[in-house]
């Protein structure tokens, strides 16, 4: 696999294919519903109860939203725009279109 030193915002790379990052400052915020848990002092109460839950059962119940607002967030902060996407396609179906050589083939 060939690394690169240009960045996404620097547009395709040589040949059409568009070069892509997974280096976002929005994925630190998926710690969020790892750590977060993880502090138990925070929550190791009964009172306040919730329909007679107390709070450590109900609020790590409310952690399971937590979670999942979390990498929604995250997903929709970080995922493409319809023009790399569209230029992704293209380069997948460019390189599936292309004969593969063998090492065997290359000898």
């Amino acid at each position: 696999m060939a690394s690169s030193s240009r960045s996404p915002a620097d547009g395709p790379a040589r040949g059409g294919t568009p070069v892509r990052s997974d280096r976002s400052p929005w994925n630190w915020l998926l710690l969020v519903p790892i750590v977060v848990p993880l502090i138990v002092p925070l929550y190791n109460h009964l009172e306040p109860s919730l329909f007679g839950w107390p709070l450590f059962y109900w609020l790590q119940l409310a952690f399971v939203p937590l979670g999942v607002l979390t990498t929604v967030l995250v997903y929709r902060a970080t995922r493409r725009s319809p023009e790399e996407r569209a230029a992704a396609r293209a380069a997948v179906e460019r390189d599936a279109a292309r004969p593969t050589v063998t090492r065997d083939q290359e000898r």
